[in-house]
């Protein structure tokens, strides 16, 4: 059942998209001039290989719940069967490109935006080339600006006002320009000083390491074999944010996961390497507009 989300919204058909074995239920969806806004639940209920493509859409899709650590996918018309890249909770997939995803299964809500190639390609450098390094950074953008716009339309979706369409068309007119500039910064190692592949996966590989302390930007430099000074220049080259904002993405989505545990919150925070469970409740509802607690209760663990 669709949300009615004010006199001034159309019901559309969303552009042409292919997904298959990913069944996509949509709770709520908005209609705007340069994108299709919806907020959804992806039901996968066991291990699945799916496939997607479309065409004339920048899908991009922010995860309010967690999204599973083993969900992966790889650009099946650039890269070798055996490559897979770790999906994060922001993701933005370009037209026309082909997408393996493979999942364990589970449930997740989204918000997804479908934005016309036009809106973003229009800032796009007359040069610009889809380059490796660019699709990998597709699959886990780490730019907090890209994502406090997202979470800015899942609350204006949540709770429309008065003008409701007008305000959605001028943040997704934001998201757009961001997502440009992301992309045109984000550079293979070769380019503009950029991290060598082999030291991004010591990186993903650290990442996702659970038995551990969450990493410092120190740790990951040693790691590198380089200073932190070094990482911190070489990654925004890469990935065209901070090495910082990357981490506290990645600590925020680790933090949703261990929620959905029995875990005490207070436990959660010194697992991560927060200095107290308030710094943790500042940081968790600075990122997602809302409190460990809150959270936890949205998901149903009591």
């Amino acid at each position: 059942m669709i949300d009615k989300l004010g006199k001034s919204q159309r019901t559309l058909t969303p552009p042409s998209t292919v997904v298959k074995n990913a069944p996509l239920e949509v709770r709520t969806q908005l209609e705007l001039p340069t994108a299709h806004v919806m907020m959804a639940q992806v039901n996968r209920e066991c291990s699945e290989r799916s496939f997607f493509h479309r065409e004339g859409i920048y899908w991009v899709s922010l995860c309010l719940t967690p999204r599973r650590a083993d969900d992966v996918g790889r650009y099946s018309d650039y890269w070798n069967p055996s490559r897979f890249t770790h999906l994060g909770a922001l993701v933005a997939f370009p037209p026309s490109r082909r997408l393996e995803l493979r999942s364990e299964g589970g449930r997740h809500g989204s918000l997804i935006c479908q934005v016309r190639q036009d809106a973003v390609d229009r800032w796009l450098p007359e040069n610009f080339v889809w380059t490796e390094r660019r699709l990998e950074a597709s699959l886990n953008i780490s730019s907090e600006t890209i994502k406090s716009l997202m979470l800015r339309l899942n609350q204006e979706l949540r709770r429309p006002g008065e003008a409701t369409e007008i305000l959605c068309e001028a943040i997704v007119t934001q998201l757009a320009i961001e997502l440009a500039r992301y992309f045109t910064s984000a550079s293979d190692a070769d380019e503009k000083g950029g991290l060598a592949s082999w030291r991004q996966r010591l990186i993903e590989d650290r990442m996702k390491r659970r038995d551990i302390p969450f990493p410092t930007v120190t740790e990951l430099a040693v790691l590198c074999k380089i200073s932190t000074r070094q990482l911190s220049r070489a990654f925004r080259a890469s990935r065209g944010s901070s090495i910082s904002d990357y981490l506290a993405q990645s600590r925020i989505e680790a933090a949703k996961r261990r929620l959905c545990t029995k875990d005490s919150i207070r436990d959660i925070a010194a697992k991560l390497g927060f200095s107290s469970q308030s710094s943790f409740t500042a940081a968790f509802r600075r990122s997602t507009g809302t409190t460990p607690a809150e959270f936890r209760k949205r998901i149903g663990v009591q």
